[in-house]
């Protein structure tokens, strides 16, 4: 069952170039995208790609220039603050950075708390109850320990547990992950990545996955849309994104994976020419042709091809296919 559409989405942005001058910014351009209730779809792409602002505009925390969002069916793209209350409660985030996105004034109990307080979800013992479901969900144990402790008494990884811990306290239906395990030491990467997932189905969560690394992509998600510039250049399963790559830039993703042995495989990969065009400055046509090595004059520097199935459930933005 769907439970987030997203219709043509745009968010453009004015960045200033010289002292009175601007100049539009195609941070995302035209996306399309839906997800099913329990589903983790995952967005991949270099910095700058869109990822982030995709995630956001999803959530409403950015003005769209254009373009609808259906939550459960319903239309949230013109709701007002008071309304976005309800999908506030039901819609929440798990930022990159664990060190950042936490208080350090606030204890883990007070942190945890805040979110039950804003939308009067829950106080008292009902409240406190729900901070220690809550870390024993994240395996911070015991509870009444971890909920006296401060932010700087915690390694980076717990303190990213209890950034999971304070998206899940409201019991939401859809949670943006974005980069979530990026600034935790490769040790508890693995155990982060398995802790989502096992609270996933435990209560049915909805994960959009945001990630430059599509290893942890395959391993996560249920299927892998691949960011360029604002637009979806390819979207499918995890086996058939990974294990038969359409568009040349997933093909140079991939092969930008480290190996155990690089040397095996130098000579086969394909090194992306060129510095990417940023999202001030795209190409006419299609917008990967100025660094693709399977370019067509007149063709691609001419025509920006659409998103469509080459196969069940696999798409690809190329004029190859």
């Amino acid at each position: 069952m769907e439970l987030l559409k997203l219709e043509n989405l745009s968010v453009h942005f004015q960045v200033r170039k010289g002292l009175f001058k601007t100049t539009p910014s195609k941070a995302v351009d035209g996306v399309s995208l839906s997800m099913n209730k329990g589903e983790t779809l995952a967005v991949v792409g270099e910095s700058g790609s869109g990822k982030t602002t995709l995630g956001r505009a999803s959530l409403r925390l950015l003005k769209l220039t254009s373009g609808r969002i259906f939550f459960d069916g319903v239309d949230v793209t013109d709701l007002k603050d008071k309304e976005l209350q309800r999908l506030r409660k039901r819609a929440q985030a798990i930022f990159q950075d664990p060190y950042s996105s936490i208080n350090p004034f606030m204890s883990i109990r007070e942190v945890l708390m805040e979110p039950l307080a804003i939308h009067k979800a829950a106080e008292g013992k009902e409240a406190e109850e729900r901070v220690y479901k809550a870390l024993a969900d994240v395996k911070l144990t015991p509870e009444e320990e971890f909920a006296a402790k401060y932010p700087h008494m915690l390694s980076g990884g717990q303190r990213q547990r209890v950034g999971i811990a304070r998206a899940l306290i409201l019991n939401p239906d859809y949670v943006v992950a974005d980069e979530p395990v990026s600034m935790v030491d490769a040790s508890s990467r693995a155990e982060i990545l398995h802790l989502m997932r096992s609270l996933q189905q435990k209560y049915g969560i909805t994960f959009l996955y945001i990630t430059h690394d599509i290893a942890s992509a395959k391993f996560f998600s249920d299927r892998i849309a691949v960011m360029y510039l604002g637009r979806i250049v390819e979207l499918g399963s995890p086996n058939d994104v990974v294990k038969d790559p359409l568009h040349p830039y997933t093909q140079a993703l991939i092969q930008a994976v480290p190996e155990p042995d690089p040397a095996n495989r130098l000579h086969e990969r394909k090194v992306i020419p060129g510095e990417p065009p940023t999202p001030t400055n795209i190409p006419k046509g299609c917008r990967f042709h100025p660094r693709c090595p399977s370019f067509m004059k007149s063709k691609c520097d001419v025509i920006d091809p659409s998103l469509a199935e080459v196969k069940p459930g696999h798409y690809v933005s190329c004029h190859l296919y």
